[in-house]
């Protein structure tokens, strides 16, 4: 995506792409449940969600405080195929519900300093399973959102591995085994592995992932 640079977002410059605004106009005109393969619809939805956190920026909606998030996820909504959507719906009732892919949590950015980072190329299809393993690598090992103090045997993870903590134990059976398979370091993986770790669960920031829009004239 232009003007997205090491995750960090250029609002200004996106509230004038007019490739985002045909994006946003055609999405309201597609029917998903027709798209051929889980992988189209998973990408489609993926892309979706981030394009409209981005929208939703732009429309000076941004969740920064506790009213904040409630019009960002739930106040605002957006048109796919004629239906209306909010962003707690997308992720709650068709991103986790139906793909049951955990890595999904990697991938869709609300437009926070502790998201994932915003990706500078759109998911798709073919590349599905690559792009979020790759997504997934990078957000375990920044220590800006996860970091292990090895001498301490503490896990510092993301509030993310907190909130959605159901979906990462029903795919490898622990938090910590879920993680292990992103580390890249293999030594820490193995210790990791072996649940030697206590979790603690970090601080979310909620301030804005990059250059704030300009406000309305």
């Amino acid at each position: 995506m232009a003007h997205v640079k090491n995750g960090v977002v250029d609002y200004p410059q996106l509230a004038h792409d007019p490739h985002l605004t045909r994006y946003l106009q055609l999405l309201q005109h597609i029917a998903p449940q027709q798209l051929s393969t889980p992988n189209h619809r998973l990408a489609f939805w993926i892309n979706a969600y981030n394009a409209f956190a981005i929208k939703g920026i732009i429309d000076g909606y941004a969740p920064t405080s506790l009213t904040g998030r409630y019009t960002f996820f739930i106040g605002r909504t957006y048109q796919v195929g004629g239906e209306l959507l909010n962003l707690y719906d997308l992720e709650q009732h068709i991103l986790i519900p139906d793909f049951k892919e955990p890595r999904i949590h990697f991938a869709i950015v609300c437009a926070s300093q502790s998201c994932p980072k915003l990706q500078s190329a759109a998911y798709t299809p073919e590349s599905l399973d690559q792009q979020l393993t790759a997504s997934a690598r990078q957000f375990l090992n920044d220590p800006t959102r996860n970091r292990f103090d090895r001498q301490r045997r503490i896990a510092y993870l993301s509030k993310i591995f907190d909130w959605f903590s159901e979906d990462f134990i029903n795919h490898s059976g622990s938090l910590l085994g879920y993680v292990a398979q992103f580390v890249t370091d293999p030594d820490l993986a193995n210790e990791i592995r072996q649940n030697s770790y206590t979790i603690e669960f970090l601080d979310y920031d909620w301030s804005l992932n990059g250059i704030p829009p300009l406000p309305p004239t």
